[in-house]
């Protein structure tokens, strides 16, 4: 019976170990595996050449996804380096788009590097090198793409290539995306003379990738041809992996009886998981994905990359993935030594609590130093000089540290000093001047000390915040696995807020519309074009336009460029609500980039562009309770570098995390209209701009003072 009892006992100490090394941790544990990079990156494409791992990445959370073409590179798979290639541009113009990557090496030991642009129609481009990461060589230098938009069949968007070496040497491509509505995805066959040309290419039917969206991915597991592939919408949480196998890498294609096989988890924690690639090392299977960021940015596009292991059950199943916070024990044995911030206390001069009627969420401290992706410090505002303190807990030798910024492609402006009592400082780098961007900024050094302090100076970019994924500390050095470095920027440092009143239109003070001042900061004059005239609604004197706009004749701030801060706040009443257009006020350039978040305007309408507009429905930030039509109301709109909220009198109505890459170098501050137009139809009694956030306190406070009164 002992024995029996035993054998019981070491059954259930079995399978409670199994079920315990099986679950997953919460997504802000420390030393937590997912995501595996720090920052906004997305549509990664792993690959191995030699010794070194290779993740290709779409650069997220700017302009639709539009950042710097990058290459993340590790020798462990947990500590990874980024570097921003130099891409050729187009004899036309510049690129901006450096979509969904992919990198195949050729027979001729050349690497050939594809991705997707849609600057002169959704193209897929091709450039080659003698290395992984560059220079890279045009491989037209016609600019003649390698799968060209309308191919295989009439205005097929040609995006999201992968390409595939099959065992006898072939190489195919599969491409596509929106089509569940264009007709099922692409296959083709790489011309291996030129690597720059399609052949034999036809769509394969849609009922053989039943529910697609984008992002093909072939794979081969024994004699079965695996299409993998993301389905529903990339924006929200029904984003997910399907798959479907074959005999052939032409099909016909027979779906997977469990599809999909990777989806947003229970709680939410990963989100949106999908555009993946496959990691195979020796029998084992890992699939790279990315997911949506928590809190989550408005639209889906601040996504983060992350890698869960993946089985087959047999060469034409694969079983379903559980997707974690966790991700997957070590793959390579680090050399890299102790990183000996990890958990100690830290302190900082701010951090940002994020308030907003989707989340209460603090961006702590502690989350500097917690060796997790997912999480990170960022300062309580974005004004800077901005610190952060890493208590050692005692005296420790310290040569090396490494801080990942939220940022990898901006570079960001500090200093490190160190102290032994935490009270008096001494410099360990100086990067007050610094202009190149990178993850992570290294700086070394050989010094005795308990304390760290970085202080953050300046950004690149106009609005980003002094935020940190990461900041490791050594007291040895190691070797880095490639010596790259990337190239230093020529744009000097952001312009920070003036936190002062920019604009300020009274109609109560106006008699001559064609000589109006703008008694705001910026100074300058509003110049009167269409129709509007000087009226008196419910007693009230007010701008009243019927078809026209104030053009303000100076240029807009600089301040309010990229992820600037703003308020806007007007009195309005609008007598019939449209459900497009009623823009109140616009100082974004509409044409400049045509890319979401890169426009902003404040509207009155009832459809989805309603309050924020961003040039899409999946951005635009609508009325939860549109304003009563023909009523007068106070509506403000406020944007604080992270979050942009709606106010209609004094009480916030909607808000949503964003991320924005305001255009204005070309553009003008017009009131009652966006720059196309759209022009608002209704009263306007007065206007301010400002180039920071108001709190609802302090809008309150001036929703009385400005309150027309009745003549």
């Amino acid at each position: 019976m002992l024995k029996k009892n035993l054998l019981y006992s070491l059954i259930l100490l079995f399978f409670a170990g199994t079920i315990f090394a099986q679950k997953d941790v919460d997504v802000n544990t420390p030393g937590a595996g997912n995501p595996i990079l720090p920052g906004w990156f997305a549509d990664p494409t792993i690959k191995k050449f030699g010794d070194i791992y290779y993740i290709y990445a779409t650069t997220d959370n700017e302009m639709l996804a539009s950042g710097a073409p990058t290459v993340w590179y590790s020798k462990d798979f947990k500590n990874w380096y980024n570097y921003i290639m130099e891409i050729p541009s187009f004899s036309a113009k510049a690129i901006t788009n450096f979509w969904a990557p992919d990198i195949i090496e050729g027979d001729d030991g050349k690497y050939y590097l594809y991705f997707g642009n849609c600057e002169i129609g959704c193209n897929i481009y091709g450039y080659v090198s003698d290395s992984p990461v560059g220079p890279w060589k045009k491989l037209s230098e016609q600019d003649v793409p390698v799968i060209s938009n309308g191919y295989p069949r009439e205005n097929f968007p040609s995006l999201d290539a992968q390409f595939f070496k099959d065992t006898d040497g072939k190489i195919y491509g599969y491409w596509g995306t929106w089509v569940h509505y264009n007709g099922g995805y692409a296959v083709g066959e790489l011309n291996k003379k030129n690597m720059s040309g399609m052949m034999n290419s036809a769509n394969i039917p849609l009922e053989q990738t039943p529910a697609p969206f984008e992002a093909a991915y072939m794979m081969k597991k024994g004699s079965k041809y695996i299409l993998m592939y993301s389905g529903a919408s990339c924006h929200d949480e029904t984003y997910n992996v399907r798959y479907s196998y074959s005999n052939s890498p032409y099909g016909p294609f027979t779906p997977g009886k469990n599809n999909p096989i990777l989806s947003t988890n229970e709680i939410q924690t990963v989100h949106g998981p999908g555009h993946h690639s496959v990691l195979q090392e020796n029998n084992d299977y890992y699939i790279v994905y990315h997911k949506h960021d928590y809190p989550m940015t408005r639209g889906g596009l601040a996504r983060q990359v992350c890698i869960d292991k993946m089985i087959f059950e047999n060469d034409s199943t694969i079983k379903t993935v559980v997707p974690s916070n966790k991700g997957i024990e070590d793959l390579v044995k680090s050399e890299v030594s102790e990183n000996i911030a990890f958990k100690a206390k830290t302190t900082a001069s701010s951090f940002y609590h994020l308030k907003s009627t989707q989340y209460d969420y603090q961006y702590q401290p502690s989350y500097a130093n917690d060796d997790n992706n997912a999480t990170m410090w960022k300062a309580a505002d974005n004004t800077t000089p901005q610190d952060l303190i890493v208590d050692l807990g005692s005296e420790k030798k310290i040569k090396r540290v490494m801080i990942q910024f939220e940022f990898a492609s901006y570079y960001y402006q500090y200093k490190l000093e160190y102290s032994l009592n935490g009270k008096n400082w001494n410099l360990y780098s100086d990067k007050s001047k610094n202009r190149t961007a990178g993850s992570p900024m290294i700086d070394d050094n050989d010094v005795t000390a308990r304390y760290i302090k970085l202080t953050v100076l300046a950004t690149e970019k106009t609005g980003l915040y002094a935020a940190v994924w990461n900041i490791k500390i050594y007291s040895s050095l190691f070797d880095l696995p490639l010596k790259l470095k990337n190239t230093a920027s020529k744009i000097v440092p952001a312009v920070k807020s003036t936190k002062k009143l920019l604009v300020d239109l009274d109609a109560g003070k106006i008699s001559d519309l064609n000589t109006i001042s703008n008694k705001g900061s910026i100074g300058g004059i509003f110049t009167k074009s269409g129709d509007i005239s000087l009226e008196k609604s419910e007693g009230i004197k007010a701008f009243h336009f019927k078809n026209g706009a104030f053009t303000l004749d100076k240029s807009v701030p600089k301040s309010l460029a990229w992820n600037g801060s703003y308020t806007v706040a007007a009195w309005v009443k609008n007598p019939e609500i449209s459900k497009e257009g009623e823009i109140i006020a616009s100082w974004c350039d509409r044409t400049e980039f045509g890319l979401a978040n890169s426009y902003n305007a404040l509207a009155y309408n009832s459809g989805s562009y309603g309050a924020g507009v961003h040039l899409d429905g999946h951005f635009d930030m609508k009325f939860n309770k549109i304003p009563e039509a023909n009523k007068w109301h106070y509506i403000v709109l406020t944007f604080d570098g992270v979050v942009e909220k709606i106010y209609v009198d004094g009480i916030l109505d909607n808000s949503q995390n964003m991320l924005l890459s305001s255009a204005i170098d070309k553009a003008k501050i017009i009131i009652g209209a966006s720059d196309i137009g759209e022009n608002f139809s209704g009263f306007i009694a007065s206007l301010r701009m400002y180039d920071y956030a108001l709190n609802q306190e302090d809008l309150l406070q001036l929703m009385k003072q400005t309150k027309p009164k009745k003549e």
